[in-house]
């Protein structure tokens, strides 16, 4: 950073100013939900509208090809953030030219004096929607903006961005270029850093220093220190070398330095695609396109071509392209002059191995222009379309003779089938002098697996799904040079419906609509219910000053916590050896089993059977053997790698579900069974049975904020205070008393915001917050930690795989007549809340369909992986996944559409489930007709068929499924809720509740519900903190309860106030409230109130099966079309079209951003997020880098969301379902 200058998401823009308009429109737009991610995001659109003051759509969409966020879904980021690009500047312009009305707006001179009306009873905002002023405040100032119109958001107030507002660039780093001529060099005490200017430096530098790492961006190196744990004593950075960084264009092609940044690389490209004939730049288009695909644009701006040759990965998405281009390197050391090397199949010796020598350094790379007879295609799959790493990618070159179809040469590149990259040289051999037709493509085929080998246990498993990409992915350039060669060859003329096999996916410009009751004209504007206004911290979240428990300023004398996990699935430990960490300058301590009693080292959240510390015996990978303690997250983190622990291997390993059906390893056998009816009879009597088993892997939540606590003993009666980045504040405090041994009320545990949860921070937080309240006793200092990523994936688990059996009986229509279902879910080596995830399932897998005769069997299989925990659907999506099967199956069985077949079985108005509950305001129906109509499923289904015969290799699927999710804990007593609210003398309210937030705007809502019943402005009242010595017993906030039981609480309690003041509001009807409060202060009125709601007529009895184990249902039905490529399997959502009934929806910003962002997260469970286990329970899906969750690209290019009209719900807060 020598030199630089550098802007945070502070420095843009601040609430307690003036905002940024980058950072007001992703608030006003609802893009913000958690806020973790929303700096990150912020800060990417602000570098682009400063380079490119008017983007357009690719260059916005390019931009966040590096960040992701696990709340929202996108679309609202996107559409709040495609105010600032050049097509929408342009549909306005249109608009106001052929209307003739003000691009202001309401906010026109013309029309400032004018009454404001509201027409029509459902809202809309899509790509077209501009919406008209409300009377906020446009600087961001106001935390509580809502749009008085029919939109989510009104881009008309938003604020006008132009680049002379920007800060001006730092003159002394303008005017001088002594920083980049400086020869630096910076000292550590592991490492040394050097900056060379010249050529001459550097090879000198690297003959004394051979095993020296050079590196430009750190991309690679720095990873490998981190997560890898190497070390390099020394480091030289190149990037002030100018023979190094330089690219020029030479007689016979492109000449790239070998420090030269992607991003250059890919202008200089551009340019000369622009330029030169089209026949000369196909390599370089090659380049370019593959550039796009390869991380994201920060990555490419820093990363550099050399560095990409040097690193050596075998699945490098540019080495292919260059080895099969034949392109030639130049390397250098100090003692002799340039030699040149082509990077062919010899270059690399070993895995990350090359031929060059240690003293040698890569100067530069050679591109060849390409000729008139030459073709190069290249390609990429990987799981996700951007940033993402390749599972293969292939390159080919050809070179025909003159005005033919005979190979005069060819050659290949192939990543990701080797330990480097390979060619292919059995079948460039082969094929030179072959005709390029079908029959030379079935011969290549043949040579291609061959020259293409790969083990059984290869790394990076899916062996035969990568072999045949290689098939595949040259058939691709196949089809796509053929029909190049189509103009000098007619023959080759390819049929038309193998011309999709040519086509690739291609980003396509963002559709949305968002459908919503509006309110009524008659309702005052400080009534905010049902409307949607601005989640209240979503200002804070954009300017980076919203703080999470992190963010937390270091307390004196604090120290920090690095914890040793275990490494093996099923392990005696025999020795744990910290003396090497202890030595360590800055180490305080180890903390283990030795520092708790026996009795007291046992936590669980429903069964105490997981240790606090684990001494003896490991049953799995990443549990709790001990913690270091040290001034500092470095030194606790080197620390920690430096105990050793001894094992003694133990068997069985039981890793997977059938390994545990094997071993019959479960927690109960069976846990469950729900029975209704004769289920043997309707099997037997019945005309049609089908069987059948599916599966769902798990998945990793992913929250952006890492699990996170910092743990402070007070100095008298054994107290301690904990900031936790939990769900469950209350399990928490209640788990640290227990196993310290003092009293609850001691331990008093606060939240103010986490950055996600998703149901990963219910139980798994007590977990982090236990051990260190043990430490911070032994030390008597506040202590700190944020794990990192790989150890929070490591440690917490993710959601339950499930394997899933079933036999269904029905009719010669499809009409279910009953089923007979085995569950069996992974947990872990702990139970955690894995009975109850089973129950849930258990009871939810019918989904949506009335099924007569039912017996569900649940199996809880005991296993030696991470146990496994909450998450969002809490095993609703595993079983729904069941019967979703099912149904397919029984469509395939009657060749019928599987929409009919879900219709048919659809529940109605009054039916009864399989455990006994009568479904009252059922609306399924009414969603299911809205989104069949509004999707216009018929017609397009019309489409896809005919689409589907006109393209052999690319195919469309339409699909209608819908959800039944019941709302509640099924352990009664956690459906309860409290709430406090506190007046003030000023009329100011400060309100607390037992919820926390997570994103999902549930402080906004009970703000909203305050609000209306104390009929005061929103910005007059306030949630701090969620604290437990606020409001006691909380449940934890997930069962997608949060609203539901603090709404009531904060209705109740509010209710209380407005009891006390009645009397002064009728003796004194024009008061304000602020007048109102007084007067009842100066008598002595309380104006302090609890609040209390308890959720009436739920329970359920196993034994009888007799009880309600919902308080309701939310329900909904989507459409989604999707093609897919069937030679890759790479796919493209095109469409989805939601409708939900969340009743009278307290905001329908946050609602409709809440299914938004589920159906992404689902999209990702089911297509994208894999996690991956070695035979030793050892995760390998560790990261980002490893594990991949949904990106921008990946939304739908068409995303319609419709909140069902005329529905209300007597059973929770102002009528309203949780979404």
């Amino acid at each position: 950073m020598h030199g630089l200058a550098v802007t945070t998401v502070e420095g843009i823009g601040s609430t307690k100013t003036r905002l940024h308009p980058v950072q007001e429109r992703i608030a006003k737009s609802h893009g913000s939900q958690c806020g973790f991610c929303t700096p990150g995001i912020v800060m990417s659109m602000y570098t682009l509208i400063r380079n490119s003051p008017k983007p357009t759509m690719k260059q916005m969409e390019t931009a966040f090809q590096g960040n992701l966020c696990r709340c929202t879904g996108y679309r609202a980021i996107i559409e709040g953030y495609r105010t600032f690009t050049e097509e929408w500047e342009q549909i306005q312009n249109e608009k106001r030219l052929n209307s003739g009305v003000c691009g202001m707006g309401d906010k026109c001179c013309k029309l400032q004096n004018a009454t404001k009306s509201v027409n029509g009873s459902v809202g809309t905002n899509g790509v077209d929607g501009d919406g008209t002023s409300s009377n906020s405040e446009t600087n961001g100032t106001n935390n509580f903006h809502y749009t008085a119109d029919e939109t989510l958001f009104n881009p008309s107030e938003f604020t006008p961005y132009h680049p002379s507002q920007e800060p001006i660039f730092p003159p002394e780093l303008k005017l001088t270029d002594k920083y980049d001529k400086q020869y630096l060099i910076f000292k550590g005490t592991d490492v040394t850093w050097y900056r060379p200017t010249s050529l001459k430096k550097l090879l000198k530098l690297k003959s004394m220093h051979p095993d020296a790492k050079i590196v430009v961006g750190n991309t690679e190196v720095g990873v490998e220190i981190k997560f890898k744990h190497l070390t390099y004593p020394v480091i030289i950075q190149p990037v002030q070398v100018p023979e190094l960084v330089r690219i020029t264009k030479t007689q016979t092609g492109v000449k790239i330095g070998a420090a030269a940044t992607l991003n250059d690389v890919e202008i200089f490209l551009r340019d000369q695609i622009k330029n030169q004939p089209d026949h000369k730049t196909r390599i370089f288009v090659a380049m370019v396109e593959m550039i796009n695909w390869f991380a994201g644009k920060q990555i490419r701006s820093v990363g550099a071509l050399g560095s990409n040759i040097m690193t050596g990965s075998p699945i490098s998405d540019m080495i292919p392209i260059l080895m099969a281009a034949k392109s030639e390197l130049e390397v250098q050391n100090k003692d002799s002059g340039v030699r040149k090397v082509v990077l062919d199949n010899k270059f690399f010796v070993g895995y990350r191995k090359s031929i060059i020598k240690p003293d040698e350094i890569l100067l530069s790379i050679h591109v060849p222009f390409s000729h008139e007879d030459q073709y190069f295609q290249a390609y990429k799959q990987a799981r996700r379309r951007e940033d993402d790493i390749a599972i293969v990618n292939a390159a080919v070159n050809v070179t025909f003779k003159p005005k033919s179809n005979i190979i005069s040469n060819i050659s290949f590149g192939f990543g990701g089938m080797s330990f480097k990259t390979v060619t292919a040289p059995k079948t460039e051999d082969k094929l030179r002098g072959m005709p390029w037709n079908k029959e030379t493509l079935e011969v290549a085929y043949s040579y291609l697996l061959e020259d293409l080998p790969l083990d059984p246990g290869a790394p990076g498993g899916m062996i035969q799904y990568r072999r045949s990409l290689t098939l595949s992915l040259f058939f691709k350039a196949f089809l796509t040079i053929s029909q190049k060669l189509e103009k000098c060859v007619p023959s080759i003329k390819l049929d038309q419906r193998e011309v999709s096999g040519i086509r690739g996916f291609q980003g396509q410009e963002l559709k949305s609509s968002q459908y919503f009751t509006v309110v009524p004209n008659t309702q005052e504007k400080t009534n905010v219910l049902q409307r949607p206004i601005v989640h209240m911290s979503a200002y804070k979240q954009a300017s980076g000053e919203a703080v999470y428990c992190d963010d937390i300023p270091y307390q004196e004398g604090e120290l920090y916590c690095s914890f040793i996990l275990s490494a093996k699935p099923h392990a005696n430990i025999l020795k744990i050896d910290d003396s090497k960490a202890l030595a360590m300058e800055g180490v305080y301590g180890f903390v283990s089993a030795k520092d708790i009693s026996e009795k007291k080292n046992w936590w669980g959240t429903v069964v105490h059977d997981e240790r606090v510390f684990y001494s003896d015996k490991v049953t799995a990978p990443g549990q709790i053997i001990g913690l270091i303690v040290a001034e500092n997250q470095d030194i606790a983190q080197r620390a920690a790698r430096k105990v050793r622990v001894e094992y003694q291997d133990l068997e069985p390993v039981v890793i997977s579900i059938e390994e545990a059906i094997k071993h019959k390893s479960y927690f109960a056998d069976p846990h469950r069974i729900i029975r209704k009816g004769d289920i043997d009879k309707v099997l037997t009597e019945a005309s049609h049975v089908v069987q059948g088993e599916c599966r769902m892997g798990g998945q990793e939540h992913f929250y952006l904020e890492t699990q996170t606590c910092i743990v402070i003993p007070k100095p008298e009666d054994d107290e301690m205070e904990i900031f936790s980045s939990t769900q469950n504040p209350t399990e928490v405090s209640k788990l640290i008393a227990e196993v310290l041994g003092v009293q609850q009320n001691k331990i008093v545990t606060k939240v103010k915001r986490i950055g996600g949860g998703f149901g990963g921070k219910e139980s798994k937080a007590a977990m982090i917050a236990v051990a260190m309240a043990v430490a911070a006793k032994k030390f008597n200092r506040p202590l700190r930690c944020m794990l990192d990523r790989d150890e929070d994936i490591i440690m917490t688990g993710a959601r339950h795989p499930f394997l899933m059996k079933y036999k269904a009986a029905f009719d010669e229509i499809g009409k279910i007549l009953g089923c007979d279902v085995e569950l069996y879910s992974n947990c872990g080596y702990a139970l955690d809340l894995s009975l109850s995830v089973l129950e849930r399932a258990m009871t939810l897998f019918e989904n949506s369909y009335r099924i007569p005769v039912v017996r569900v069997t649940g199996y809880p299989c005991k296993t030696n992986i991470t146990s496994n925990t909450a998450f969002r659907g809490f095993g609703g999506p595993q079983g729904m996944f069941l019967v979703e099967c099912m149904a397919q199956h029984i469509a395939d069985y009657l060749n019928r559409d599987p929409v009919e077949i879900s219709e048919l079985n659809l529940y109605k108005e009054g039916d009864i489930t399989h455990y006994n509950q009568k479904l009252t305001n059922c609306t399924l129906d009414k969603c299911w007709t809205e989104c069949i109509n509004s999707s216009d499923y018929y017609n397009r289904r019309k489409e896809v068929e005919k689409f589907n015969r006109e393209n052999r290799y690319k195919k469309r699927g339409l699909s209608v499924i819908p959800t039944k999710y019941g709302i509640a804990f099924t352990a009664p007593f956690l459906n309860q809720g409290g709430a406090l609210i506190l007046v003030y003398t000023d009329g100011s309210v400060l309100l607390s509740h037992g919820g926390i937030e997570m994103g999902q705007g549930l402080h906004t809502k009970m703000i909203q519900v305050a609000s209306r019943v104390l009929e005061i402005p929103v910005e007059k009242i306030h949630t701090s903190e969620i604290s437990t010595d606020k409001v006691p017993n909380t449940s934890p906030t997930a069962a997608s309860s949060g609203s539901d039981l603090n709404g009531m609480a904060v209705l109740e309690a509010c209710k209380v106030i407005k009891e006390r003041l009645k009397p002064y509001k009728e003796a004194n009807p024009n008061d304000t409230w602020e007048q109102l409060v007084k007067k009842a202060y100066f008598d002595r009125i309380s104006l302090s109130a609890t609040g209390f709601y308890r959720t009436p007529d739920i329970g359920y009895n196993w034994e009888t099966g007799e009880g309600n184990v919902y308080n309701y249902y939310t329900v909904g039905v989507a459409c989604t079309e999707v093609e897919i490529d069937t030679l890759t399997g790479d796919h493209q959502v095109l469409r989805t079209d939601i409708v939900m009934d969340l009743g009278e929806s307290l905001n329908p910003a946050i609602d409709i951003g809440q299914i938004e962002g589920a159906f992404m997260q689902g999209y990702g469970l089911f297509v994208l997020e894999e996690m991956v286990y070695s035979p030793k329970g050892e995760t390998f899906t560790r990261g980002p880098g490893t594990y991949k969750i949904p990106g921008f690209a990946d939304i739908p290019a068409e995303f319609n969301v419709s909140l069902l009209k005329g529905s209300s719900n007597p059973r929770a807060v102002y009528s309203s379902k949780v979404s």
